[in-house]
């Protein structure tokens, strides 16, 4: 490695995290092309099933790419998506070197980038910045080794945990501010996912609501987990230019079925556990969807199914200062664990005041 290639990656990450947030469900990437000590292009892969990073690159460079040295923060692709394999395009660009924070963990790719560009004569050195490049992807790393997504389980309670008072009510139960750190949350997630007692209860849009959000391709996705399709086709799920999938029961009404496919609706009918949806047959399907990082947003039964079943990866749990007392429903239900060193347990804990409330994110251990 030269000295100067610190640089360049560092560069090539700083595109990654400041212009890839709506790349997702694909992975942020960078790419910096150098020739003769002058950065001649940059890009990044700005939103998903657009160009990625090293295209973006290239355009800028023109044909002052034909002898340039590559800094990517991923492994070139090899093969063909919603985009052509950038691999390709960077051996018809005349690229002579490509400096690569991290190997692909995408089954797709893994490693055939790199041979492809080796067999072409570029040289490939990789490995720069590596932790760094892990770091801003790690959700979706997760996600490729794994088989299915990053599951996020997140909740809005009072001090004592309450998601709701006694007598049902649960809006609002942090401020303004609080809500919309929320949106934010949701922005970052590939889909949001409620229950069919939050839905009826609640009627949520699980949309994106901030000033900024430009996105109109149906990202984040909606999920509903309805084992018996009791939520209406006319519910704000079902609504706007996000798409919606809802799981069932494989004993569900077919004549509920059709009415909410002849909405554009996806309905995916799964195995049970006892009286609930087999949440592995539902993040598998998900997974196959393309959804990466889900964020589930409850309610507490389906909270404590995901923390039962060993599916919860992280938590974002705003708590106001409030306190609701009584028999009021918590954020995590579920069948609850018998004693306390066998509970799951939130590490790398971290609290961020927002307003008069607070943030607390974890990830879940088992």
């Amino acid at each position: 490695m030269r000295g100067s290639d610190l640089i360049y990656m560092k560069r090539a990450l700083v595109l990654a995290e400041q212009k890839g947030r709506d790349a997702h469900p694909n992975p942020r990437v960078g790419a910096v092309l150098v020739r003769e000590g002058k950065v001649v292009g940059e890009g990044a892969h700005e939103h998903y099933g657009q160009p990625h990073a090293e295209i973006n690159a290239l355009r800028r460079a023109g044909s002052r790419a034909k002898g340039a040295t590559l800094y990517v923060t991923l492994e070139p692709c090899s093969h063909q998506g919603k985009t052509p394999p950038c691999a390709d395009t960077l051996i018809r660009a005349g690229i002579v070197r490509v400096v690569a924070a991290m190997e692909d963990p995408f089954p797709l790719v893994r490693g055939s980038g790199f041979e492809k560009l080796r067999r072409a004569g570029i040289r490939i050195e990789k490995g720069l910045l590596q932790k760094e490049a892990w770091v801003l992807n790690e959700r979706f790393i997760f996600s490729v080794t794994q088989g299915r997504p990053m599951v996020i389980l997140k909740a809005a309670m009072s001090l004592d945990g309450k998601i709701a008072t006694v007598s049902g009510k649960s809006k609002w139960i942090t401020g303004e501010k609080a809500r919309q750190k929320a949106h934010a949350l949701r922005a970052q997630a590939d889909a949001l996912l409620v229950g069919s007692e939050t839905a009826l209860a609640d009627n949520p849009q699980l949309t994106v609501r901030l000033p900024r959000h430009q996105r109109r391709d149906g990202w984040p996705k909606r999920v509903l987990l309805d084992s018996r399709l009791r939520v209406k086709p006319g519910a704000f799920l079902f609504k706007g230019n996000q798409s919606t999938l809802v799981f069932c029961s494989q004993k569900a009404s077919l004549d509920k079925r059709k009415a909410l496919q002849k909405k554009g609706i996806l309905v995916f009918p799964v195995t049970t556990m006892g009286k609930m949806l087999s949440l592995k047959a539902v993040l598998k399907q998900l997974y196959q969807e393309g959804v990466r990082v889900l964020m589930v947003e409850g309610g507490g039964q389906v909270h404590g199914s995901f923390l039962d079943q060993g599916l919860a990866d992280e938590a974002a749990l705003f708590i106001s200062p409030k306190i609701f007392g009584g028999l009021a429903p918590s954020w995590a239900g579920g069948r609850g664990f018998s004693h306390p060193d066998q509970t799951p347990f939130l590490r790398d804990t971290r609290v961020e005041k927002i307003g008069e409330d607070y943030l607390l994110t974890g990830k879940v251990e088992r």
